[in-house]
């Protein structure tokens, strides 16, 4: 197997755990700018997705997401099970996002079930 596995779940089909290494997260933590809040204040008046906003998280979740891989690779894992997000205001538009799971070590299930 080369290939890095995350899995909202605990287990993933057609592979079995050999190995559990631990917890591991990543975070990231943003902040609004300037410019990002007037766009969004002139698409609040109208209504809809602020898409500045969504792009932001979208940019910290892929952040966080890479600092749990690479935190999971380094205790040799290949594979993050069970992850989870979090939010959280840090303060006054400051946003964190936390991704979290168990790092483990998978190989293909032979086994016949």
């Amino acid at each position: 197997m080369r290939e890095f596995i995350l899995a909202t779940t605990e287990e993933v089909p057609g592979y079995r755990i050999v190995q559990t290494l631990g917890i591991v997260s990543g975070n990231a933590v943003r902040a609004r700018g300037v410019g990002r809040d007037i766009a969004a204040g002139v698409r609040s008046v109208f209504g809809g997705e602020i898409k500045e906003y969504s792009e932001l998280m979208n940019q910290a979740r892929e952040k966080a997401i890479e600092r749990m891989i690479s935190k999971a690779k380094e205790m040799g894992a290949n594979a993050v099970i069970g992850v989870r997000f979090t939010t959280s205001d840090v303060m006054s538009g400051v946003s964190e996002i936390l991704v979290y799971g168990t790092a483990v070590i998978l190989e293909v299930d032979t086994r016949k079930r």
